[in-house]
């Protein structure tokens, strides 16, 4: 990641976002866009995104997470500046990740 015209936004989407295919589908919308960061699963229900790419891609991919896959009913999602630092929570050499529980 570089450049001035990178943001970093951590989301955290509330509803049924667990248990329907939320987070390997948010892998696959940030791959698709060139987006870089990780999503997991939070242990009280919800599921949390960090994304980091241009501001026009990552606000598609913030659109698109309040629809979400199929089977997902997105109830809510903040969304928040992060550190472009928490993108170091990735595995060592992807791009975007699927973390553990947290």
């Amino acid at each position: 990641m570089s450049g001035a015209a990178t943001v970093v936004r951590l989301l955290l989407v509330r509803g049924r976002v667990q248990g329907v295919g939320y987070r390997g589908w948010a892998e696959g919308e940030a791959t698709r866009r060139g987006l870089e960061g990780w999503v997991r699963n939070r242990v009280g229900g919800a599921v949390e995104i960090l994304v980091a790419g241009p501001p026009g891609l990552v606000d598609d991919f913030v659109a698109a997470c309040r629809r979400g896959p199929f089977r997902a009913r997105v109830d809510d999602i903040a969304v928040d500046a992060a550190s472009p630092r928490w993108l170091e929570q990735r595995r060592p050499g992807e791009l975007f990740s699927v973390l553990s529980t947290m």
